[in-house]
């Protein structure tokens, strides 16, 4: 045999066994995976090749999304669609298909439970190559590299550590403040779009707290990281063909452009940081320096491999803007607009507000006296959970219920169905009632939140900043009941919509009238 012929016999091998690569990924594995599910009384649109159901995804989406709705707080069929056509056509065993990959609809509380808390057993989907410009921090880790992250943010995260961010909120919400003020003038009464004031609230108050004195600096990469995440959520909307990132497309090298562009901002930050605190600077009560301090600590008690790279720390810097601002913004400009729908509630928040702390100025201590705010903001996020949708998959056949579910199956777990479902909340699951959460989260709607009730997750992977986030939104929304009062103008349109987070997409336009 000579060369040439030798050469050609191996090339056709290798292209052989790409070309059964292939056909098992995008035929016989689909093929196998939807004759089990079947088999096991799951029913759904049957696999089309390649794409499955992303095509419906993004024509439903588009429909959905095209027109706002009548105000009502049963708005899955407009930011869901596909889940909601699937469970209305074959109920609640339903699969739907991503691409060449099914995912089965996982609604009982308890396997939605056991599935967040065996993070092991059935862990988060491999992130888009496009997404993971966002963030490589903790949200996308898994097992060891996820246990080391998650060690060394908890001191960040403490309750008494929060304390000491109560003024950066403060400082945030009242810049806000003074802002409408100025909008409002002498008239005392103006229509304003509440949502982009709340989402420059929320960013720099996650500026500051994370970075202290350097927080103008921390506002840029906040508006780079808001750009790229309009980037990156187009981008999962479409079907995923390998390789297409690196293609010269205007999207991706913009995409690219911020990317790099945070990067060398947060390095520049952190390495400033790292400088002061080796020429025996004290470390500051702000994200960025409890990290240092206890990545420090770490990397002296048990060596370098325990500790994170100065690549690790930029990534959770990114991740500190990526969920700390997003979450926060949803929970407030979601309880203006349904503050401004039922008045009494608002009335009764305010009163509370002014019996606690009249003219004191905010401490953690008296934020915790807030009863009604805290029960508001409880039914806000389960009207309206920041992450609606929380994805799963298997690694390896496994039992779930009485299910078998096989490798390679994805698992949706609805949250926002869970939070609406009238068997867990009763026959007013759909309306905003905050008096359920009076005793506690654990008593709501007779027990329902023992089971149905997931704003931050739950499990080892429940949200690290949900205490973050809470407190923030106690301060802002206090501060704002004190100075205004607000109703819905004749211009509001309820048209909810999931970008990063559950956001208002036409904007929350409201009345403000200064007290």
């Amino acid at each position: 045999m000579d060369f040439f012929t030798c050469l050609q016999t191996i090339s056709t091998i290798v292209v052989c066994i790409y070309v059964s690569k292939l056909l098992n990924w995008v035929w016989f594995t689909p093929r196998n995976l939807e004759k089990r599910l079947r088999q096991q009384g799951f029913t759904g649109n049957s696999y089309r090749v390649w794409f499955g159901d992303t095509e419906d995804m993004r024509q439903m989406g588009k429909e959905a999304t095209s027109k706002p709705i009548n105000f009502t707080h049963d708005f899955t069929h407009r930011i869901m669609p596909i889940f909601h056509f699937a469970l209305n056509k074959y109920g609640e065993n339903c699969f739907v298909w991503f691409g060449p990959r099914p995912a089965i609809v996982v609604m009982n509380p308890e396997n939605v439970r056991e599935v967040l808390s065996k993070m092991n057993v059935f862990p988060k989907l491999p992130g888009r190559p496009f997404a993971r410009l966002m963030t490589k921090g903790l949200v996308t880790l898994e097992t060891d590299r996820w246990a080391k992250h998650r060690r060394l943010l908890n001191p960040a995260f403490h309750l008494h550590k929060l304390q000491h961010m109560v003024p950066s909120f403060y400082l945030s919400c009242n810049e806000m403040l003074s802002k409408w003020d100025e909008i409002v003038g002498n008239e005392g009464s103006c229509v304003v779009d509440g949502w982009p004031h709340l989402q420059t609230m929320t960013g720099d108050a996650i500026s500051r707290t994370a970075f202290g004195s350097n927080y103008l600096e921390g506002r840029r990469i906040f508006e780079l990281q808001r750009e790229l995440s309009q980037h990156v959520v187009a981008a999962n909307r479409s079907v995923n063909i390998p390789g297409y990132r690196f293609l010269p497309t205007k999207m991706n090298k913009r995409a690219k452009e911020i990317a790099k562009a945070v990067n060398s901002s947060l390095l520049g930050i952190i390495s400033r940081r790292m400088r002061a605190m080796e020429a025996g600077e004290a470390s500051k009560e702000d994200l960025l320096g409890l990290l240092l301090e206890s990545n420090s600590k770490e990397i002296k008690q048990h060596g370098t491999k325990h500790g994170m790279s100065m690549d690790e720390v930029i990534e959770e810097c990114k991740l500190f803007y990526f969920a700390g601002h997003e979450t926060t913004a949803t929970l407030l400009v979601w309880s203006m607009v349904l503050l401004s729908k039922h008045a009494e509630w608002q009335t009764r928040a305010r009163d509370e507000v002014m019996q606690v702390f009249n003219n004191a100025e905010f401490d953690h201590q008296q934020v915790n006296c807030l009863k009604i705010v805290d029960m508001i903001l409880h039914e806000v996020l389960r009207l309206y959970p920041p992450a609606f949708m929380v994805m799963r998959r298997t690694i390896k056949e496994v039992r779930l219920g009485n299910v078998s579910v096989p490798e390679g199956v994805q698992l949706m777990l609805p949250l926002i169905l869970l939070h609406h479902d009238v068997k867990f909340w009763g026959e007013d699951a759909n309306e905003f009632n905050p008096e359920r959460f009076r005793e506690g989260v654990s008593n709501a709607g007779q027990g329902a939140g023992q089971l149905a009730y997931f704003p931050f997750g739950c499990g080892p992977r429940i949200c690290i900043g949900q205490n973050f986030a809470m407190l923030e939104a106690k301060i802002a929304l206090t501060m704002i009941l004190k100075r205004y009062s607000f109703e819905l103008s004749s211009s509001y349109s309820h048209a909810p919509h999931y970008m990063v987070g559950l956001q208002p997409q036409l904007g929350a336009h409201l009345v403000l009238n200064k007290l």
